[in-house]
């Protein structure tokens, strides 16, 4: 079977986490909850309505649900026309690509949220495939993104590496059997991520570029 290099997006490709978590701060504030923003930093990589559960609790009006979503939406899109990816993102893909990997993305983003983000990243030739929030029961940290993108790539967990930059990213790919690589790039401490299952740090998509023949992507893919 060929390797999987398996990438999430937000805070990992692209430099977006901090634009979700002003976008969620006011959806919370137009629907009358104040959340403090640090909280939201940590739960963003969860699917909106895990992250919603995971700030208000289980005993909130969950009818308010669909409307604090659709503001968020409505905010974040907002910046759909300008959304930075991290400088060398799609320089590592598609030198993951000429290296033989499979490079599949695993995210919580779909629609046209999903066709900004890759137009940012703009390696749209190296990426075969996407396990969206369309595409899964449950999001991470629930492996089932991750199995469904070793899926798209033909690849099993014992040949592929996730990407990711948030404690549900490692936990996800962890409970899958993948080997994982977290990036400091989200803004999540290095602590956490090793502790939710990081078998190795970088700082971003730059640091592992450089330094690709010291991480799990540097012995070819079988």
């Amino acid at each position: 079977m060929a390797g999987a290099a398996i990438f999430d997006v937000d805070g990992t490709l692209t430099d977006t986490n901090h634009l979700h978590v002003v976008a969620w701060w006011e959806a919370f504030r137009q629907a009358g909850h104040t959340v403090p923003m640090p909280d939201i930093h940590r739960a963003v990589g969860l699917g909106s309505g895990d992250l919603i559960e995971w700030l208000l609790g289980s005993d909130r009006d969950r009818d308010q649900d669909s409307a604090i979503s659709s503001a968020h939406k409505v905010l974040y899109g907002t910046y759909f026309d300008r959304l930075p990816a991290f400088e060398g993102a799609g320089d590592l893909l598609r030198t993951l690509a000429e290296n033989g990997w499979r490079v599949v993305l695993a995210t919580s983003a779909s629609g046209s949220e999903l066709t900004a983000l890759r137009r940012a990243v703009d390696a749209d030739e190296a990426i075969r495939a996407t396990a969206s929030s369309d595409d899964v029961d449950e999001g991470k940290p629930s492996p089932e993104p991750v199995r469904l993108a070793l899926e798209l790539a033909g690849a099993d967990a014992g040949q592929a590496v996730f990407v990711g930059d948030t404690v549900w990213d490692m936990e996800a790919a962890s409970r899958a059997g993948v080997r994982t690589v977290a990036l400091l790039s989200g803004g999540i401490p290095r602590a956490d991520l090793v502790r939710a299952g990081a078998d190795v740090v970088f700082q971003d998509v730059a640091e592992l570029l450089a330094r690709l023949d010291e991480s799990p992507f540097g012995s070819p893919p079988v």
